[in-house]
């Protein structure tokens, strides 16, 4: 049994195994920054600054290449808007002519009326019947009008889609 609890024995070529735990490592980097710390810190910093130079150089000459696009938007939105904005106004001119000629019509309609109260007063103060001129005029609406005659209708026949529906039920009931 003590046999299975030796180790094996070790051969000459082979070396024994070193605890790896990266001190050589740790050891090399601590080397390297005690003689060029602060030249490996200047050539960060710098290599930060050359990055952030080189980002802002380019979103600017993105925003440049687009400000042609934006400037012909703009140009247009521009001339587009100038477009609306006189076509508005002619259109105003044209309703604010509408209303003057509608107002102008107004008032010759309440003057026209005027006269006539005025004419009618006149004419009851001489004695005259109070249509006085309304005579003429009724005479010309008769000639104007044509006198429309009615259909021979005969009012006791039926008419109409609920006569056929009447019609249907008679025969459905003579059918019986």
């Amino acid at each position: 049994m003590a046999d299975n609890t030796e180790l094996p024995p070790v051969e000459q070529n082979q070396r024994p195994l070193r605890n790896e735990d990266m001190s050589a490592v740790t050891d090399s980097v601590r080397e390297v920054l005690s003689q060029y710390g602060w030249y490996l810190l200047a050539a960060t910093a710098v290599f930060y600054l050359l990055i952030q130079y080189i980002v802002k150089k380019y979103q600017s000459e993105r925003r440049n290449a687009a400000l042609p696009h934006l400037h012909n938007k703009m140009r247009f939105c521009k001339q587009a808007s100038g477009a609306m904005e006189a076509s508005r106004m002619r259109m105003q001119q044209e309703l604010d002519a509408k209303a003057a000629l509608f107002k102008e019509k107004m008032k010759q309609q309440e003057e026209e009326k005027r006269r006539q109260k005025i004419e009618q007063y006149e004419n009851m103060k001489q004695g005259k019947s109070c249509k006085g001129n309304t005579s003429q005029t009724t005479e010309e609406d008769l000639s104007t009008t044509v006198i429309k005659r009615k259909a021979d209708k005969k009012p006791l026949r039926s008419s109409g889609w609920f006569s056929c529906f009447i019609s249907d039920i008679h025969l459905l009931q003579s059918n019986t």
